[in-house]
């Protein structure tokens, strides 16, 4: 076989993301083949953890999942619409400052605009989502290995500050071989990983005047702020996946409050920011008040900037003049305000039930998180939800990787829409190993968060059904099963607590 310099190049790459110790999450392809191969021979031996999918959608909210608790993970896709099929995953990272390094091999420089097959404009086709390096094919004549080395230390440091890395890798014929071998390269580097640096810088703190009547909205991805929000002393209104909603200032129940009780609710003035609330719209028309100073620490999420009277605060908080009453008026109206169970296994007992359970979390991203936010109790719960756009999409695969990933239990929540609408993730490569994930499908019979929104009354009943609504005739139980996963159907609360001690793949309906 003829020396191929696409497969030097890729196996030096390779080699290089194994000596950092990064996942690889790879679709087949032709044009990415060299990649492929050279990632095949680091992962069978035991040098690289490999993760093998079909479907570019699916596989980038996998990689997504386990960027999220895993750090930087590397996606190999072919050229073409496998590249496109990336984007919502691409989006979703982007926004919520998660790492990711894509390798999307494409055609070189002279079959671009000939109208050659699968090819397309790979340059900013994720437009200023990505950090695109557009690498030009490589040659026989060319210092390979260090070209390689430089890329991949500079997409793995950029990756690792929340962003997303696209190295747009041209590969000329032949696009592989079966030298050189990726692992006798990796044994031969001499690469210095660099130590993640524990040195903190100490920040002169901004002091905060607490005597004015203050609340702490700590949206998703708080929890890096978990030590300055215990110390301000105030009603913390904490979304689920806010990692704080634990701590004992947390007002389980705000959403009653800011709903029902407007004495305390009006006495508002000022709200202190953290991570990125976008659950309720109490929450927004807060923070849109003219009265209400509202200060924002930055978050790995990107800037926030919802407010009319808004400043942004680098440095830490520290607050003075606490008055504890405050804290006492809100978690008691909480207390009097949130409606006691039926009984039944209504929306209150599912949520408190798999929160309860203690698994790793995955929540949907629609009506089920808002009702997690009204009903979730203050046990210690790792949780997580696409919150950067929000999207349905992707929410199987995303639960998936952070399963594969940590090796923990995860229990994911969502609504049959989500779970149709990502149906195809339920496929799961047998050499990825076991996963612990149970998913449970609370099925509405279509968008029920649509009922809570004005086109409710906007429209009559059936066209809201048809275009809103949308349910769908599809079986549950028939996708699990036909994805070999175990399958059971819940209504009590027993049988629900029973389908939470099945460990493995299985998938829990409520109907």
């Amino acid at each position: 076989m003829a020396d191929s310099p696409a497969q030097v190049f890729a196996s030096h790459l390779m080699a290089n993301f194994a000596a950092w110790g990064r996942p690889v999450w790879l679709a087949p392809g032709a044009r990415s083949q060299a990649l492929a191969i050279a990632s095949a021979q680091l992962s069978d031996a035991g040098e690289l953890d490999l993760f093998v999918r079909l479907d570019e959608r699916s596989l980038g909210f996998t990689a997504l999942g386990a960027s999220v608790y895993g750090g930087p993970q590397v996606i190999i896709t072919t050229s073409g619409t496998a590249v496109a099929n990336l984007h919502p995953a691409v989006l979703e990272a982007h926004h919520s400052g998660l790492p990711l390094i894509l390798l999307t091999a494409d055609r070189p420089v002279e079959l671009r605009g000939k109208g050659s097959n699968q090819t397309t404009n790979q340059i900013g086709i994720f437009n200023d989502a990505v950090h695109c390096i557009d690498v030009e094919a490589p040659t026989a004549g060319e210092p390979l290995a260090e070209k390689a080395k430089a890329l991949v230390e500079e997409a793995v440091l950029e990756a690792w500050t929340g962003k997303v890395v696209q190295l747009n890798l041209q590969f000329r014929e032949p696009l592989s071989a079966n030298t050189p071998d990726a692992v006798e390269i990796l044994q031969s580097l001499d690469l210095q990983v660099p130590e993640a640096n524990e040195t903190s810088v100490v920040v002169d703190p901004d002091v905060i005047d607490l005597r004015a009547p203050t609340v702490v909205v700590a949206g998703a991805n708080s929890g890096s702020f978990e030590e300055e929000i215990v110390a301000l002393g105030v009603p913390v209104l904490a979304e689920p996946t806010s990692g704080v909603r634990h701590l004992a200032s947390s007002v389980l129940g705000y959403r009653f409050v800011l709903d029902q009780d407007s004495e305390l609710t009006t006495n508002i003035k000022q709200v202190i920011v953290y991570g990125k609330p976008t659950l309720s719209r109490p929450v927004i028309a807060l923070l849109k008040r003219e009265d209400v100073q509202v200060i924002v620490r930055p978050s790995r999420m990107g800037h926030f900037g919802i407010g009319t009277n808004i400043k942004q605060v680098d440095s830490p908080l520290v607050g003075e003049g606490v008055d504890g009453s405050w804290l006492e008026s809100w978690q008691g109206s909480a207390k009097e305000l949130t409606p006691a169970a039926s009984g039944s296994l209504d929306r209150r007992v599912i949520i408190e039930t798999i929160w309860g359970a203690g698994r790793d979390l995955v929540l949907g991203a629609s009506q089920l998180i808002r009702e997690a936010d009204f009903y979730a109790p203050g046990n210690r719960v790792r949780a997580w939800a696409n919150r950067g756009l929000a999207g349905i999409d992707g929410t199987i695969a995303t639960a998936t990787g952070i399963a594969l990933q940590t090796g923990s239990p995860v229990t994911a929540l969502m609504g049959d829409l989500t779970f149709f609408h990502d149906a195809s993730s339920l496929v799961i490569d047998e050499l990825d190993g076991p996963v612990d994930l149970q998913i449970v499908v609370v099925n509405d019979k279509g968008g029920k968060i649509f009922s809570k929104l004005e086109v409710a009354q906007s429209v009559s009943s059936e066209i809201f059904t048809r275009v809103f609504a949308t349910p769908q005739s599809g079986s549950i139980e028939g996708l699990a099963k036909a994805y070999g996963w175990e399958y059971r159907s819940v209504s009590s609360k027993s049988e629900l607590d029973n389908a939470l001690t099945v460990s493995g793949r299985v998938v829990i309906e409520i109907a």
